[in-house]
């Protein structure tokens, strides 16, 4: 039961990060897509620095003892969050939040298929490979299905 509820909880905050992408793509419109990077980081450190204020327990070692690659986190962040600024506006949310799907299914599973950044290993298998396949095809067809929209909506625009 526990792993079906981090499923659900998973696919709750993919659902949430293709509203962050949709969100933050009308705000790098109207603001820049470096502007509403910052505003995007500014916010969520804010509300960020009130949990941990108000909800988080103690640990037994600060930020400053931890291993400084544990840090890398929030930079790999920044560079995702203003990716998908400037993405969303050029290509959309659809393909976008796919194309994001993508790499990181395929890091994933480079990450468990080696152990990388100390995870436990998960062996690489026939079915992965399937759903990284599969996952690109989906991909091609809302690339593609897009593209035809676009053509016909340019030859009819009534």
């Amino acid at each position: 039961m526990l792993i079906l509820s981090m499923i659900i909880l998973a696919v709750i905050g993919g659902a949430l990060l293709s509203v962050q992408a949709a969100v933050n793509g009308r705000l790098g419109a109207a603001q820049g897509a470096i502007r509403a990077t910052f505003l995007t980081f500014l916010v969520g450190t804010a509300f960020s620095a009130i949990l941990v204020i108000f909800l988080e327990p103690r640990h037994s070692i600060t930020l400053f003892d931890v291993r400084k690659w544990q840090l890398t986190g929030s930079l790999l962040g920044l560079v995702y969050v203003m990716t998908m600024v400037f993405a969303v506006q050029r290509i959309g949310t659809a393909i976008a939040t796919v194309a994001v799907i993508l790499g990181q299914l395929g890091m994933s599973i480079l990450i468990d298929s080696f152990g990388w950044l100390g995870n436990a290993v998960i062996p690489f298998s026939l079915n992965r490979l399937l759903a990284t396949i599969f996952l690109a095809i989906a991909l091609w067809f809302i690339y593609s299905g897009e593209e035809d929209a676009n053509a016909a909506m340019a030859a009819d625009p009534c």
